[in-house]
């Protein structure tokens, strides 16, 4: 039996290309090169019919390991909860106010990058805590 051996993580989203820009930023990730043929995605993004134009983006890790990210244009907009979402891990190994204090500096990062801080989720005796966000279209994710 086949394994899988990797995983790309679709977004649907109004503007493709400046979602994705946000994630490079929050991620480190890096816009793939464009296919071959074209000198830049511009140029490719103006070979298409004009329907298509500006209808999907991506952009990936610059070491290989984590996932893939593509992001695809849609009609509709965003209208209930993610049922998936990404937990941005900056305060790994951190507790108490520690934790807070790196998750607050992110926040404020990721703010000054357009997305929207929603609440602090303090640590509870289970879980730590994480703070939760939405990216430039209102997507959930975390800081975890």
């Amino acid at each position: 039996m086949p394994t899988v051996k990797q995983v790309q993580i679709t977004f649907d989203c109004a503007r493709p290309e400046r979602v994705a820009r946000f994630w490079c930023e929050v991620l480190g990730y890096v816009v793939p090169p464009p296919p071959a043929g074209f000198a830049d995605w511009d140029a490719f993004d103006r070979s298409l019919p004009p329907e298509r134009q500006g209808s999907a983006f991506a952009c990936q890790d610059p070491s290989g390991v984590g996932p893939r990210l593509f992001f695809q244009r849609v009609p509709e907009g965003k209208a209930v909860k993610n049922r998936v979402h990404l937990d941005v891990r900056v305060g790994t190994g951190l507790v108490g106010e520690e934790r807070v204090a790196a998750l607050e500096a992110e926040c404020a990062r990721l703010v000054a990058l357009g997305a929207t801080r929603v609440r602090l989720l303090r640590a509870d005796g289970f879980n730590e805590s994480c703070l939760l966000m939405q990216d430039v279209e209102g997507n959930e994710f975390c800081l975890d």
